[in-house]
């Protein structure tokens, strides 16, 4: 299985993780899609939004797949008036990596992290590795020191 850039990020931090490789259904890319073919519980897995500010700047946010971005909290925690997210079109060229293959780990650009409170009580979440069908699954602390993030309730269930 080769290693993606995240991987090679999470390698020189010395951060112990697992590769889960799926078969990718360009017609759902949803959360819940990885979840059952990564065979982890929905709240387990977890998906990168690019947001962007009022000045323009951007920010990953990363929440639980079955819950919903709360862009208020998120425009607080990351010292926004407000936030939007980033157009599908411009995630790729900002981030180098194209929808369901979005991580924080080793994007073009180092953007601030956001991470919903929750991701802290499990014990393993997974992540995208950076590329459509290749799933991290890593414990959450290595996440967040990885990735430098901040978290908060960022999140809530629809």
């Amino acid at each position: 299985m080769p290693k993606t850039n995240a991987c090679r990020i999470l390698d020189q931090l010395g951060i112990v993780y697992e590769l889960r490789e799926y078969d990718v259904d360009l017609d759902d890319l949803s959360a819940g899609r990885v979840a059952e073919k990564v065979g982890l519980p929905l709240e387990q897995v977890w998906k990168t939004l690019l947001l962007r500010g009022d000045a323009k700047e951007h920010v990953f946010a990363v929440v639980a797949g079955d819950a919903e971005l709360d862009l208020k909290a998120c425009a607080r925690l990351a010292g926004f008036r407000a936030c939007e997210l980033v157009p599908l079109k411009d995630v790729q060229p900002l981030t180098g990596y194209v929808r369901g293959g979005v991580t924080a780990l080793a994007a073009k650009k180092a953007f601030p992290v956001i991470v919903d409170e929750l991701m802290e009580v499990h014990d393993v979440v997974s992540v995208s590795a950076g590329q459509r069908g290749t799933q991290i699954l890593v414990a959450p602390r290595d996440y967040l020191r990885a990735t430098g993030a901040k978290t908060g309730p960022i999140a809530r269930l629809p």
